[in-house]
């Protein structure tokens, strides 16, 4: 278990208990089952108390948690007959941004995400979940073809932002970006958008501009990261934490304004700790979006969506 920089006590308290475990696994004879039951108890009430005030600060930590589920996993616990479709048909494909043709509970779907990778070749490989402009540009191509066929779509963001490199810049990544975000809004297709860790800038909008938008219950979702935030507001990074606050980018934050509709409920501890138990809320979540959506005809599907965020901001402004 990777613990998190506010989890030092739970992490000193289940040290504690395989310690005893582990010594009881060396000496037969010694009894130590109450002892460490005694410490799982004890465990259980820090973890339950660690997560039932979370900071904004330690929320973003959270959904930054290495041992997360990412877009994979997701892909492979909740679809079938997942078929991977490459390329922007222009530059090249971008592994940061994973999608294909698949079934949901026996539905045809098209399902875009973004993907961090989990050990360090993979996040390389994956550039951290950060696309570049062909990434954007695949799912546009991807979206396309899901509003030619009639498939719904479901995407799942995960990415602390767009890459801002000088090749990206150059590629035009701005352009790509704002294209993603304009096709979102005019495919006459159900558009789901789930944010299962982090929701940065821009990068997160290309996906997210959806009939509907769920967030786990520790994810986080913001124009910026809270360091970004810091250093241009404050010119110092350390200063983060402050800056989570102001920015309100918890899920409860923004669905009391009005930019999400769904908060989905994570294990206690984080979808770290049971990540199947996680994935299976996000399905759940998933199926009864679907059901909301069924049945509307294209031109409304996209009259809704566009009026969802031209209303965005006039809720909860006085909270």
């Amino acid at each position: 278990m990777n613990y998190l920089e506010f989890e030092k006590p739970l992490a000193e308290i289940e040290g504690k208990a395989e310690e005893l475990r582990a010594m009881a696994k060396t000496s037969p004879g010694m009894d130590v089952s109450k002892e460490a039951e005694a410490l799982d108890r004890k465990a259980e009430t820090a973890l339950r108390d660690l997560y039932k005030s979370l900071t904004p600060w330690q929320k973003c930590q959270v959904a930054r948690h290495p041992d997360r589920p990412h877009c994979k996993d997701y892909i492979e616990g909740l679809f079938s007959e997942y078929t991977s479709l490459a390329g922007d048909r222009a530059f090249a494909d971008d592994h940061a941004v994973m999608g294909g043709v698949a079934r949901f509970q026996d539905q045809p779907v098209l399902v875009i995400g973004h993907e961090k990778g989990n050990d360090t070749k993979t996040r390389i490989e994956r550039n951290f979940g950060m696309a570049r402009p062909e990434g954007y540009r695949k799912a546009i191509r991807l979206m396309d073809l899901a509003d030619r066929f009639r498939l719904p779509v479901i995407t799942l963001v995960d990415t602390p932002g767009a890459y801002p490199g000088k090749g990206a810049e150059e590629r035009g990544q701005a352009e790509a970006i704002a294209r993603s975000t304009e096709k979102c809004l005019a495919i006459g297709v159900p558009l789901i958008s789930v944010v299962i860790g982090e929701g940065g800038s821009g990068g997160a909008v290309a996906f997210a501009t959806a009939n509907r938008v769920a967030m786990l219950e520790h994810s986080v979702y913001s124009v910026i990261s809270p360091e970004g935030c810091a250093s241009i507001l404050w010119k110092d990074a350390e200063k983060m934490r402050e800056a989570a606050e102001a920015l309100r980018l918890t899920a409860q934050d923004l669905q009391k304004l009005g930019v999400i509709d769904r908060i989905i409920k994570e294990p206690m501890g984080g979808a770290q700790r049971a990540p199947k138990e996680a994935i299976d809320a996000v399905g759940k979540a998933i199926e009864a979006m679907l059901k909301e959506l069924s049945g509307k005809k294209p031109e409304a599907l996209v009259k809704d969506r566009r009026q969802k965020f031209l209303d965005m901001g006039t809720k909860g402004l006085a909270a």
